[in-house]
């Protein structure tokens, strides 16, 4: 009787060593995928659309103080119009690139995006359409 709860423990023991090994090998051939964990950030900038492109950045960085409704400092850019206004007077670009001699914005925020900021350049190089 005893042999035969020798030779049990020592079939648990083996199943117990057998089944750690299948779970560290089924563990072990986990393979990553660069293009997954290391997304492309080409910023893109062609045909730049002043309400795909444009709008939402103005909209998220800049409405909250300079929407019709707030229109600190008089200013508003809420609207294609008065966006173009800031747009060829080279203050909007100026504010947001943060160039000496011109107050930084957004106010008391960290600055935008490069991408954000070269989706403007672009938009502006191409005329500043109302598209």
């Amino acid at each position: 009787m005893k042999g035969l709860q020798i030779i049990k423990n020592q079939m648990k023991g083996i199943a117990v060593v057998a089944l750690l090994m299948l779970m560290l090998l089924h563990t072990g051939c986990y393979y990553d995928v660069e293009s997954e964990l290391y997304p492309t950030t080409e910023c893109l900038t062609q045909d730049m659309s002043y309400q795909v492109d444009i709008v939402p950045i103005i909209k998220q960085n800049c409405y909250a103080c300079h929407d019709a409704a707030n229109n600190f400092a008089g200013i508003t850019l809420e609207g294609h119009g008065n966006l173009k206004r800031y747009v060829e007077n080279g203050e909007l670009l100026s504010v947001v690139q943060h160039v000496t001699g011109f107050s930084p914005m957004p106010k008391n925020a960290a600055k935008l995006l490069d991408c954000e900021i070269e989706k403007i350049e672009a938009w502006i190089e191409k005329g500043a359409p109302d598209n």
